[in-house]
Parts: C-alpha cells; sequence; structure tokens
C-alpha cells in the first residue's frame, strides 16, 4: 500500500493547490456579494465553497481507498474513491447548479441594482488569479498522467477521477468567473439588473454541463471498468512466453481502484504436465506479472481449452 500511496502524491498535490485557492476565492467572493448584492457573485461564492468542500471528499477518498484488503473486503477499498468521486459530481449538481440556477431567477424576477460593481470587479479579477494558478497545477499533473493521449481520450480511459475531477471543476470555476464578468458589467453597462440573474443562470448551465460529465465518468468506474488494452496484452504475452503454457486464450480485467487491477486468465496448459508443474506455473506466472505490473494485485488462472473460451468471449460481447 505504500507504493499506491507514494502513486496518489500527485493528486493530493493538485487536490491541496485547489482547496487552498478555492477557499481563499470564496470568502473573497461572498464578501463581494454581501457589499454588491451580485446575485451572480454569490453563485460564484457558493460554486467555489461547494469546490472546497469537493476537495477534502477527494482528500477523504484517497485516504479511504487506500486502506489494505481485509476479510470483508478481500480486493481492498480502491472503488471507495468512485465513489466519492461520484458524490462530488452529485454535489457540483444539486447545490452548485442548484443554488445558482434559484439565485439567477429571483433576481430575475426581483432585479435590483448591483452596489459597488467595482468591488465586483477586483474580486473577479482576484478570483481569475487563484483558480488559474490551481487550474494550472491540475493541468500540468494531467498533462503527465494523460502522455501521448488526446484530453478527452485521456478522461475516457483514465482510472484515476481525483485529478480530471479537480481539472474540470476548474475550468467550470474560470468559465463561471468570465460569465459573471459579463453578466455584471453588462447590468452595469445597461443598467439592466436582471442581467446579472442570468449570468447566475449561465453559470448553473456551466456547473449543471460538469457533473453530468463528471457523474458519468464515475459512474462507469464505480461499475468496474476494465483495465487498458495495453495491459491485458501485457498480461497474455507473459503467460504465453512460459515453457508450460501452450496458449494463453484470453483475459478478463476489472479495477477495483485507479491502481488496483483484478485479472483473471484463460489458459491452456501443455498436456504432459502434472498438477505440482500447474502450480508452479501459476506461482511463476503471478510473481512475473507483478513484477511488470505492480497495479495487478489479484491474478485468478483458469485452464480451459481454447474452444470454451471462444464461447465465453462471444456471450459477453453479445451481452
Amino acid at each position: 500500500m505504500a507504493s499506491q500511496s507514494g502513486t496518489h502524491a500527485g493528486s493530493k498535490k493538485v487536490i491541496y493547490a485547489a482547496i487552498l485557492g478555492n477557499l481563499l476565492i470564496a470568502a473573497t467572493k461572498f464578501i463581494a456579494a454581501f457589499f454588491t448584492g451580485s446575485s451572480a457573485m454569490l453563485s460564484e461564492g457558493v460554486h467555489s465553497l461547494v469546490d472546497t468542500g469537493n476537495g477534502a471528499l477527494l482528500l477523504y477518498g484517497l485516504r479511504r481507498a487506500a486502506r489494505p484488503a481485509d476479510k470483508s473486503h478481500p480486493f481492498g477499498h480502491g472503488r471507495e474513491l468512485y465513489f466519492w468521486s461520484f458524490i462530488v459530481a452529485l454535489l457540483v449538481f444539486a447545490v452548485g447548479a442548484g443554488v445558482s440556477f434559484y439565485e439567477g431567477v429571483i433576481h430575475i424576477m426581483r432585479p435590483e441594482p448591483v452596489a459597488n460593481p467595482i468591488v465586483n470587479y477586483v474580486v473577479i479579477g482576484l478570483a481569475m488569479i487563484f483558480e488559474g494558478a490551481s487550474w494550472f497545477v491540475a493541468l500540468k499533473e494531467f498533462r503527465m498522467m494523460k502522455g501521448k493521449l488526446g484530453y478527452v481520450e485521456a478522461v475516457q480511459e483514465s482510472k484515476d477521477p481525483s485529478v480530471f475531477t479537480v481539472l474540470f471543476e476548474d475550468t467550470a470555476a474560470l468559465l463561471g468567473l468570465i460569465i459573471a464578468l459579463v453578466a455584471i458589467s453588462a447590468a452595469q453597462i445597461f443598467d439592466m439588473p436582471a442581467l446579472d440573474g442570468v449570468g447566475s443562470i449561465g453559470i448553473s448551465i456551466i456547473l449543471a454541463a460538469t457533473a453530468i460529465f463528471l457523474a458519468r465518468e464515475s459512474k462507469g468506474l464505480l461499475m468496474g471498468e476494465a483495465a487498458l488494452p495495453e495491459v491485458e496484452q501485457q498480461i497474455l504475452d507473459l503467460a504465453n512466453k512460459d515453457p508450460d503454457i501452450q496458449k494463453a486464450n484470453g483475459v478478463l480485467t476489472v479495477h477495483m481502484g485507479p491502481k488496483q487491477i483484478v485479472a483473471g486468465l484463460s489458459v491452456e496448459f501443455e498436456d504432459h504436465i502434472q498438477a505440482p508443474q500447474i502450480e508452479a506455473c501459476v506461482e511463476r506466472l503471478e510473481a512475473a506479472l507483478k513484477t511488470a505490473n505492480p497495479d495487478i494485485v489479484t491474478l485468478f488462472v483458469k485452464p480451459q481449452t481454447a474452444r470454451t473460451w471462444e464461447v465465453r468471449r462471444k456471450k459477453i460481447e453479445a451481452a
């Protein structure tokens, strides 16, 4: 488990940066909203407060996921991170988007001029600096993780939601600040206070879209996603190199956590080998796999003919 904790060092750095930035931003936004009465600024304050809580939940999920396997959870607690990532997405939708939409509707129905708009402009400028710094840290870490993959493809294939969740939240926050700036400016220039409320609704739409995307990705991980194709091929290649294995028919994998893969391997052993040799082969294969890829924490080997495996594979593909 120590190595797994080390793997999440980058994720924790991103989350700590996001929590610190969002806490400072939320405080300044609420102060500005109090003195100016701006709906868009109040919505932005709620958004930053929700993001601060979300960062704390992600840290909690990382800590819970790092617990070792026990009798009740023989494959470990890795999926706790996926669960809390899903909760974060729900909070962004229910609290962030919900409150922003409510505030927007209220201020459109009962528009009030924004007092001291210069305060809002100063706060938005400071918030963009703080948020931009947090966003840059998250983007840098995500680029290191994604390698040569495109951004969308990297998110879809990622098994660690902690970094891309922070990145998307920070991106939504920057877009929200731009909307708030435009709405407050338009309300002042055109003397139409209702535009401030329109800005709040625009922020709620951004947050809702972000939440739906994050919930979709977290749900897939929570349900159990297979390892990347290159990982499965690595397992097959190592199995096929063993002298006691006639053929590695195929492999089924599932991520129990970002760095916890359980694999089921179908192999056809050489006809002449006895039970002790099969046992030695399995032990040899487990050791080789864990050396080549420490993320493979559990391996099940099933003696099976290629024909039987093919029938099983077709059933899976047809489902």
